[in-house]
């Protein structure tokens, strides 16, 4: 992937910067950060992540799949409960609930490790191991002609590098 890094290392200055590129539209704009700082979230404004979908869907087909069994082996091995109906909703509600607990809990898990897409079969273009230190970096994705405003942009706003990436 084509485009632009740039290394800053002020959080200021990289808010900056990404409100810059935000505003000029010049490519997708990936951030890296040593650490989780919240002006990087406003700065960068992403979508609600769609993790919540997977617990939801999971959440529900844990909780069907709980009362569907726990019915299941009522029928399939039904004592005598002198003549009441095998499958009564009240106690196979801690079961139904139990069970959409668990895999609402692993489809979580798997919903962020799909959209992390974890495991990495590539290098990420434009990572730095300065980053994971004491420095913030931007990465640009664009083309050529795109990537000197990119360039200017993060020099404009105090980048201590900025180097284009093949």
């Amino acid at each position: 992937m084509r485009g632009v890094t740039g290394a800053f290392h002020e959080l200021d200055t990289t808010v900056a910067a990404i409100e810059d590129l935000k505003k000029k539209r010049l490519g997708d704009v990936t951030v890296y950060s040593p650490t989780i700082r919240h002006e990087l979230d406003h700065a960068i404004d992403a979508p609600v992540s769609v993790v919540r979908r997977f617990t939801l869907v999971g959440g529900l087909l844990g909780v069907s799949f709980g009362y569907w069994i726990a019915i299941w082996s009522s029928n399939y091995w039904p004592l005598v409960v002198g003549g009441k109906a095998f499958a009564s909703w009240i106690p196979y509600t801690i079961i139904g609930f139990e069970v959409m607990v668990l895999v609402g809990a692993l489809s979580t898990v798997a919903g962020m490790f799909i959209n992390s897409r974890i495991p990495r079969l590539t290098t990420t273009t434009g990572y730095d191991a300065r980053f994971s230190g004491g420095y913030f970096g931007i990465f640009i994705a664009c083309d050529a002609a795109k990537a000197d405003q990119a360039e200017a942009l993060l020099r404009q706003h105090g980048a201590a590098e900025v180097r284009r990436e093949a």
